[in-house]
């Protein structure tokens, strides 16, 4: 892990350290996956997931925020990724990806997979990869919106 990325920051996966309301913020108002997102289906999302926070080392203060669903023994989808706006630019999103990649490593994962329209960069420094085999890969999109555009 980047440790260097993280002085002055801390990832914990304590949901009491979840600052909810500012994280539902985050992610229904400055995120292009998710915008208008009502607060009670984030909750359950929330509720539902494996959640890592990024803390400011001194105050606590939430620095950023991903979410992981998983069995923690086969597959786990990693989303809902945001550092905030104030953060950005430090290597945090990098950091805080390989700590979420260090922690599931253990379950013996099939695969840690994920979606995204423009932060390829930074995935792929911790590995991630297009799919080897995308005509595999198959979708039921129960309430699918459609490709998001560019």
């Amino acid at each position: 892990m980047n440790a260097h990325a993280l002085d002055g920051y801390e990832i914990s996966t304590d949901p009491a350290r979840l600052d909810a309301d500012l994280v539902h913020y985050w992610i229904a108002t400055d995120s292009y996956w998710a915008v208008d997102r009502p607060r009670e289906l984030h909750d359950r999302a929330v509720a539902g997931s494996l959640n890592f926070g990024l803390y400011a080392s001194g105050s606590g203060r939430q620095a950023g925020y991903a979410r992981v669903v998983t069995d923690h023994a086969t597959f786990a989808w990693l989303c809902d990724v945001y550092i905030c706006r104030d953060d950005r630019g430090k290597g945090l999103g990098t950091a805080l990806i390989e700590a979420i990649a260090d922690h599931m490593t253990p379950c013996g994962l099939n695969r840690l997979t994920l979606a995204t329209k423009d932060a390829h960069g930074v995935y792929e420094k911790v590995g991630f990869r297009t799919l080897v085999a995308p005509e595999q890969w198959m979708t039921l999109g129960l309430i699918d919106p459609g490709a998001v555009e560019v």
